[in-house]
């Protein structure tokens, strides 16, 4: 299994997410931006994410409710600033009411995902930046480093069946 590799840099409220996948990039691109597919890895077991409406493409958005095993979630929103298929996008993620309304209980995270052929795999390079250090902090503390990385190893299982 390839390992996650995450930096954090406070001075620039940044998190920098590395992972090497032995997929070709434009399936590792789908498994990021189909919804069926997105689902089946997106947050760590046992939560999972339920797509309620995604439209890919620069101004879109994603919403999406991370349900837990008795029901319990929490929805989310993404908005997609910039679509650069298979090479990337950018994106800001934040908490929502099941209408995609802004609650302001979360920080929002400013998410930039790269993909770059490597060899005969892809790695994907994820930078999220914050508006300030204690929005990042937050995030972190609610166990972002262990749920992205149980996420990713989800997707490498999903890449390789």
């Amino acid at each position: 299994m390839n390992t996650t590799e995450i930096k954090k840099d406070l001075p620039n409220r940044k998190l920098t997410v590395t992972r090497r996948f032995n997929a070709p990039i434009n399936k590792v691109w789908n498994a990021w931006t189909d919804p069926a597919l997105l689902e089946k890895w997106w947050g760590p077991k046992p939560w999972t994410a339920v797509t309620k409406s995604m439209d890919f493409k620069a101004g879109g958005l994603w919403l999406y409710k991370m349900t837990g095993p008795d029901g319990e979630g929490q929805w989310c929103r993404v908005d997609i600033h910039t679509v650069d298929a298979p090479n990337g996008f950018t994106s800001t993620a934040t908490f929502s009411d099941e209408n995609g309304i802004k609650t302001g209980t979360f920080p929002e995270g400013h998410w930039k995902v790269q993909f770059i052929t490597d060899g005969d795999g892809t790695r994907v390079e994820t930078t999220l930046t914050f508006d300030d250090i204690a929005d990042m902090e937050q995030l972190v503390a609610m166990g972002f480093e262990g749920g992205f990385s149980m996420g990713l190893n989800q997707l490498e299982e999903l890449l390789a069946e």
